[in-house]
């Protein structure tokens, strides 16, 4: 693969200590018991694996990564309840609209063009 850097792609995997500071020995990619096509190093630091994408090793701790997730899951609950606040809002804004509108102005008067002279039949004043 052109362009990437040859210690993203290493096989070998360097001792560490997980997070129960347990001390894990290094090995290399692939494990004899493990799949033939897992040729790479992946992991974080506390916690390494063969896989087949040469990618996936963060030079950070496992447990960072539930935090990251953690954090990503509260701003998408603010963001939603912000957006179903909103919406709320908006639905009732519109209810106060529509049933405070006035329905027109019964003054008792008939309607009729500007300028047109009512005849009212004979006989009805005296």
């Amino acid at each position: 693969m052109c362009g990437q850097p040859v210690s993203d792609m290493s096989s070998d995997c360097e001792s560490y200590y997980s997070k129960e500071n347990v001390f894990v020995g290094g090995f290399t990619c692939p494990k004899t018991d493990g799949d033939t096509t897992a040729l790479f190093c992946c992991g974080f630091s506390d916690l390494k694996y063969c896989c087949d994408d040469p990618n996936s090793f963060f030079p950070y701790e496992y447990g960072y990564m539930w935090w990251l997730s953690l954090g990503a899951l509260v701003g998408l609950s603010v963001a939603a309840v912000v957006l179903l606040a909103f919406i709320i809002t908006l639905c009732v804004l519109c209810y106060l609209f529509i049933t405070t509108k006035p329905r027109g102005l019964d003054n008792g008067l008939p309607l009729r063009a500007p300028g047109t002279i009512l005849h009212l039949p004979q006989g009805l004043f005296c």
